[in-house]
């Protein structure tokens, strides 16, 4: 069996359908999170985790926003999350972000949810991370909506995982 791979359109939706949310919350979040992204390795602590009274705000608008998707779409946003997640579950980004392995996952949840901008920061530098950064909510989003409306999980297809350390190319103590 071939494992489904998102397509550029499914990407596209998914990081615009996070920056709609955002977007919908006003200018002050969105420079927090473009200043994550962009920032000087000397940004104060209470800057690196100033976004975090903003995370359920945009997790009710992202919700919003998929009301009356179908279980494909939604299928298809699990799967680009999923596969957004695998990809900076790497030992370079938990030795930043700490934590368990439910821990580093709640992490990765919160560079997805910051949006594109921050999420490629860390995937090219995994310094640009944030220790104990968390959006557990982020993690199985698209999930929880499928389960709500259709009563059934989401099946990607995609023969990964998004949890902690099932990447074993950027887990070299696990290939």
């Amino acid at each position: 069996m071939t494992a489904v791979v998102p397509t550029a359109e499914q990407e596209t939706r998914f990081w615009d359908l996070l920056e709609s949310a955002w977007s919908a919350l006003g200018p002050e979040p969105n420079a927090l999170r473009h200043r994550l992204a962009e920032r000087p390795r000397t940004l104060g602590e209470d800057e690196l985790y100033a976004l975090d009274p903003f995370l359920a705000p945009f997790l009710e608008r992202l919700e919003s926003l998929c009301e009356g998707m179908t279980s494909t779409e939604l299928t298809d946003l699990d799967r680009v999350l999923e596969r957004a997640l695998h990809e900076i579950d790497r030992a370079d980004v938990h030795e930043v972000t700490d934590g368990s392995d439910d821990g580093f996952l709640y992490a990765r949840g919160f560079i997805v949810a910051a949006g594109r901008e921050f999420f490629e920061a860390v995937r090219a530098d995994a310094e640009m991370a944030i220790l104990d950064a968390d959006c557990e909510e982020m993690c199985y989003f698209f999930d929880r909506l499928h389960r709500k409306a259709f009563d059934d999980y989401t099946d990607t297809g995609s023969g990964i995982s998004r949890e902690s350390c099932t990447n074993t190319a950027h887990w070299p103590d696990l290939a």
